[in-house]
């Protein structure tokens, strides 16, 4: 099952990001609340986490590309129980 890893809106006037990092690549492990990667928000760099334990499947957007708020940035694959 794939989760979907969504830019959210951080501060009311947000209306897009730049992403600056990925922290964790394609087939890496990630856990829940762990740094998957950073985006610049108004010049100020905020770090988003996992929202689930898997292994990141796909990176929809590239370093240095803006995304909108809600766009779907990666996502990660989870085991099913």
């Amino acid at each position: 099952m794939l989760i979907e890893v969504i830019l959210p809106k951080i501060g009311m006037a947000m209306q897009d990001a730049m992403i600056v990092e990925w922290v964790k690549q394609v087939g890496d492990a990630v856990a829940k609340g762990e740094v998957l990667l950073r985006i610049e928000t108004e010049k100020v760099v905020e770090e988003l986490e996992a929202p689930e334990s898997g292994v990141l499947a796909e990176i929809l957007v590239p370093v240095d590309a803006y995304a909108d708020v809600d766009t779907v940035l990666a996502r990660i694959r989870i085991e099913e129980s």
